[in-house]
């Protein structure tokens, strides 16, 4: 069994065309979820929370997140779940081979540390929306850096706020090959 995760805006024939291709035999289970919207988060207050990141307390991630965990945290559960949604989706755009090949290409087999691979795209997007614009449409600009942690920025933000865990599933799965899409 597959899970394959795509914005709806990217379904069409070629897409389709490609699954028969692949899986000729199939059975085909559509769920469609929204991403439900948010007044306190949208792109613009995703960005603007990411640019809070304090990268002067670099080789300390927790003082590095503090400053966005200390905002997040003012806004409404709803917007915490949100803020992980849309950086969910920024990860899973940037999980594509040709974004890998660079680490790919390292390796003497050709393989990729999937884990690597998901802590590097998180330091694309921790570096702020110009520089995930940037390696999104330049794939062999990303850089050799990861930042794993921006993976629980959210939590920690909720934790914050109720004294809870964080329990939500992202809109999108951004484990390294779930966009499926991205490694044809």
């Amino acid at each position: 069994m597959h899970t394959i995760h795509l914005p709806i805006h990217e379904l069409g024939p070629d897409f389709i065309r490609d699954l028969k291709r692949q899986y000729p035999s199939a059975d085909l289970e559509i769920v469609v979820r929204e991403r439900p919207e948010h007044p306190d988060m949208d792109e613009a207050a995703f960005w603007r929370i990411i640019g809070l990141l304090d990268w002067r307390q670099t080789g300390h991630n927790e003082a590095v997140l503090e400053p966005a965990v200390e905002a997040l945290a003012q806004l409404p559960e709803g917007a915490i779940a949100a803020f992980e949604d849309i950086l969910s989706e920024k990860l899973w755009l940037l999980d594509t081979e040709a974004h890998a090949r660079p680490f790919m290409d390292k390796h003497p087999k050709g393989r990729l540390s999937v884990d690597d691979f998901l802590y590097v795209r998180c330091c694309v997007v921790a570096n702020g929306q110009a520089a995930f614009e940037e390696v999104l449409q330049h794939p062999e600009k990303i850089p050799d850096l990861s930042f794993g942690a921006l993976l629980r920025l959210a939590d920690l933000a909720h934790r914050r706020k109720t004294g809870e865990d964080l329990d939500h599933i992202p809109t999108y799965n951004y484990e390294t090959d779930s966009n499926a899409n991205g490694w044809i």
